[in-house]
């Protein structure tokens, strides 16, 4: 088997992710993913695509993740993971449609509008 890359993205996080058989190592940066995401669940979000389709220890991955907090990283791995265990085997897409693993969250930040403090407080209102 080659290696298959995906992309993943959320928020400011973009996640290129390499996906090959091995013996379960998830790299981030050139660090294990543990080390990396020391919040709990934020690691368990890294291994969710896994979970779903019952395969935890048969793929080596790395991922190279830059932009955003840790949180949309983790996120936007989650995604790329996800899409390339699809480009590897495409049955595993109907087992992970339902968990929504394969969706973009689009949702960013809201620009700051001219005459606001940010994108939708004002200042506050004073009568006289």
């Amino acid at each position: 088997m080659t290696i298959i890359n995906a992309l993943g993205r959320r928020k400011a996080s973009v996640a290129r992710v390499y996906l090959s058989k091995g013996k379960g190592d998830i790299t981030v940066n050139g660090k294990d993913y543990k080390s990396y995401f020391t919040i709990p669940h934020l690691s368990t979000k890294v291994e969710d695509p896994f979970k779903a389709v019952d395969s935890v220890k048969e793929f080596d991955v790395t991922v190279n993740v830059y932009g955003g907090g840790i949180k949309g990283q983790a996120d936007a791995i989650k995604l790329g993971i996800a899409r390339a265990l699809v480009k590897f085997n495409e049955e595993y897409r109907a087992l992970m449609k339902p968990t929504k693993l394969l969706t973009r969250d689009s949702r960013v930040v809201e620009r700051k509008k001219p005459g606001l403090r940010k994108a939708r407080k004002r200042d506050q209102f004073s009568k006289r």
